[in-house]
């Protein structure tokens, strides 16, 4: 059974057609990581899964229910409220900005969520943020402020503030392009780890090395379409297409 599943999704804004057809099955514990240039359509994409972008035709679906359909820009079928909202707080989702409170710190930040759309006790909360921030190697900063840590650091923490939702599915958009190159590789670590231990992703990244020793599937995305898909070793080792072969050689 697929833990989530696209069929045919097409987007536009105005006459930019971003998304053209584009159908995925991910399986539970699969990483999936997207890569592509930019203007791809690869945010898009992953911004259609959780509700943040509305899509033109198309169907959505989340362990097997359908979650959204479209048709021609108008709403064809739509999971009833209640449903639908347990379905998206099953999918975390980092961006490539932190999107941290700065007011609150560090230890705040992991647990508002869980606290206030849960209903989750302050004290289980609590315990459960101080676990996950011990597992991204930040337990130690539980009391700062956002402004007080590195962009790694602050990353992470994101991590741990999706992670304390308990998602099903984790969505990477981008994690590490706002980052200084030196502060790429722990967030990196936090992410393998994460596969490692089991948890579905989708990763839309411009690191090939992750995706390469990560993935359990790549993409290659282009003009709106999936242009070629495979394993690693068959992505990067023999890609069929001239425009894959082509985008390759620039970035690695």
């Amino acid at each position: 059974m697929s833990i989530i599943k696209t069929e045919n999704i097409d987007v536009s804004f105005g006459d930019l057609h971003v998304l053209k057809g584009v159908s995925l099955s991910v399986e539970p514990k699969e990483v999936v990581c997207i890569i592509g240039p930019s203007g791809a359509g690869k945010s898009t994409f992953l911004r259609t899964l959780n509700g943040l972008e509305k899509f033109d035709s198309g169907k959505i679906f989340v362990d097997d229910a359908l979650l959204d359909e479209f048709e021609g820009g108008k709403h064809v079928f739509k999971m009833p409220k209640h449903e639908r909202a347990k379905v998206l707080l099953e999918m975390g989702m980092v961006f490539q900005r932190f999107n941290l409170f700065p007011h609150k710190t560090v230890l705040q930040n992991v647990m508002i969520a869980p606290v206030h759309v849960k209903n989750v006790s302050r004290d289980e909360a609590k315990k459960r943020a101080l676990d996950l921030l011990e597992r991204v190697g930040l337990k130690d900063k539980a009391d700062e402020y956002p402004s007080r840590l590195s962009g790694g650091q602050q990353q992470r923490v994101a991590i741990a503030r999706a992670l304390a939702m308990e998602p099903k599915i984790m969505l990477f958009d981008e994690p590490t392009s706002a980052l200084d190159p030196e502060l790429v590789g722990e967030v990196l670590n936090v992410m393998k780890q994460l596969a490692q231990d089991g948890m579905t992703m989708i990763v839309v990244t411009h690191e090939m090395a992750f995706a390469r020793e990560v993935a359990n599937r790549v993409l290659f995305m282009e003009s709106g379409k999936i242009v070629e898909e495979g394993t690693p070793a068959e992505i990067f080792g023999s890609p069929k297409s001239e425009r894959l072969q082509q985008f390759l050689k620039s970035v690695l």
